[in-house]
């Protein structure tokens, strides 16, 4: 399996160097956008798994028609560890390794549901932003856990939500009941898509399962893909 060497030519080495690209790149997040109709068209999820031992970080990108759910079209990445583990700065490891597998695709990926987070970031912009504003695609976060912020439980039935909220009392994302009785996922908004959107596309993507099908998809692609990548290396 192929190693990508190379990151982004200006991609920044250290914790200063990335604040500022944060910085920078946060004013440039659209969040006037309805985004994309919610079982229409294609949606892709990515994921991203790791080997710190070997250095290496594998991506995948896997495309679903979203009305069926049926997978269409999907690629993987592997590449090496692009900046070093900075907590809230964890696209920088990740986001050149994501945009190759992306760019290995045929068909347009549509929107994108990333394993992370969008506005539910300490400086509001997580993985979700980032990639939304460095492709011009929507993009919506969906994460297992909420991260830093605080949340009531939203009511036990599925399509029940409750406000993600920051310590300004700001809404940054929703946490949002995926099947009865289940743990919630917690939904953010990352670039081109509203947060009603972005919690319409996650209760079409999550039919059966507590996590979306995109993103279930892409785990177990990338994990595959590790795998592979692994055992070459060895």
């Amino acid at each position: 399996m192929e190693i990508i060497t190379g990151v982004p030519e200006g991609w920044p080495g250290d914790e200063a160097a990335a604040l500022a690209v944060q910085g920078e790149l946060r004013g440039r997040v659209v969040l006037d956008e309805p985004g994309p109709v919610p079982g229409a068209g294609l949606v892709t999820g990515v994921d991203v798994a790791y080997d710190d031992e070997r250095d290496l970080v594998v991506a995948a990108a896997v495309v679903l028609d979203a009305a069926t759910l049926e997978v269409v079209e999907e690629a993987t990445a592997v590449g090496r560890v692009a900046f070093p583990y900075v907590p809230g700065l964890l696209a920088f490891r990740e986001i050149p390794t994501v945009l190759a597998a992306l760019e290995r695709l045929d068909s347009g990926p549509g929107t994108v549901v990333c394993d992370g987070y969008g506005l539910a970031h300490p400086r509001r912009f997580g993985l979700a932003s980032h990639l939304g504003v460095l492709t011009g695609l929507p993009v919506i976060g969906v994460a297992k856990n909420p991260f830093t912020f605080r949340y009531d439980q939203p009511g036990p039935r599925r399509g029940d939500s409750s406000p993600l909220l920051a310590d300004d009392g700001a809404e940054v994302g929703r946490a949002l009941r995926t099947q009865d009785a289940t743990k919630p996922v917690f939904v953010s908004v990352g670039h081109r898509v509203s947060l009603e959107g972005a919690c319409a596309h996650t209760l079409r993507l999550a039919r059966r399962y507590r996590l979306p099908e995109s993103t279930r998809h892409a785990d177990s692609l990338c994990r595959r893909a590790l795998k592979e990548a692994q055992a070459a290396a060895a």
